[in-house]
């Protein structure tokens, strides 16, 4: 079957919308996806938009309540995810260059993984703040551009952070954290106490019933039990037509907004918005050269 795939064949379709210049372009960058949950769906659109080059991480298995939004099958149920999304991936196209790394990201492993991608794509459970803020911070310091989805309700958000940008991920929640900290006399920080402020910044411009839901799973986790936050596939695919969108136009050299900023789409509202924090500047930013 790989001797019979023809690439040219395979983004024949895109042409009137690509150019010719970004399709080449994406077919080499090498994307990273941290967090094959939410991100085997843009890591899917993004194969058939013509990415050839990806890295997964992922130390989780795919569960039978992942498949009411992930882009996995009940065959997959029990395996690692991004053995799952490869397979998934190289039956698009089996030319693509697939690395696989089941594990969990790290202070140790980190640094190499973000430093053998191009463009890092980050869907991180925000329960592990310690990998994401370990993950934003190492694409700073290395200059990899960073796109930060959340699946909310029936719509999505994403941010840009720019290589070199001046705004990161940690700009955005520091006073989330300083609000955390003080709320708990001067300890580290839950991640219910940061994400509650962080929600609490964001609800103005999100659905009545995202907040609603992402409040009583903050409330619940903070009295201690464990309740995994509702989901729904229209997010996912709306997380996966942004992102890979807005990636696009980043290897196009097109006007990409970029962090504080953010786009977030709701089809509740069938509204797209260019929003910003409460308490952040707006910047908009636009590079024509995607790794500076």
């Amino acid at each position: 079957m790989q001797q019979n795939f023809d690439y040219g064949q395979f983004v024949a379709r895109n042409s009137g919308y690509i150019a010719d210049a970004t399709q080449q372009s994406m077919r080499q960058t090498r994307l990273l996806i941290a967090g094959c949950g939410i991100g085997s769906s843009t890591a899917i659109c993004a194969t058939r938009m013509g990415f050839e080059n990806f890295i997964l991480v992922d130390g989780d298995v795919v569960d039978a309540h992942n498949l009411n939004r992930q882009f996995y099958n009940q065959a997959d149920v029990g395996r690692a995810k991004v053995d799952a999304l490869k397979d998934a991936i190289l039956a698009i196209n089996p030319r693509a260059s697939v690395e696989a790394v089941h594990a969990y990201l790290s202070a140790e492993n980190t640094p190499s993984i973000v430093g053998r991608s191009d463009i890092v794509f980050d869907t991180i459970d925000f329960l592990d703040l310690k990998a994401i803020l370990g993950l934003h911070g190492t694409a700073k310091v290395l200059g990899r551009p960073v796109f930060t989805a959340l699946s909310v309700g029936f719509g999505a958000l994403t941010w840009f952070f720019p290589a070199g940008g001046a705004v990161s991920l940690i700009d955005l929640l520091e006073p989330d954290i300083a609000a955390a900290r003080n709320a708990a006399a001067g300890c580290e920080p839950s991640y219910a106490d940061v994400f509650s402020s962080f929600v609490n910044r964001l609800a103005p411009f999100l659905d009545d019933d995202v907040v609603e839901q992402v409040s009583k799973v903050l409330r619940l986790m903070k009295e201690g039990r464990p309740c995994p936050a509702s989901q729904v596939a229209v997010g996912s695919f709306a997380i996966a037509a942004m992102a890979t969108s807005m990636i696009q136009q980043l290897l196009a050299g097109e006007q990409v907004p970029a962090a504080p900023d953010m786009v977030l789409h709701s089809f509740k509202r069938q509204q797209t918005r260019i929003v910003t924090l409460p308490g952040m500047s707006s910047t908009t930013s636009a590079t024509s050269d995607p790794m500076r």
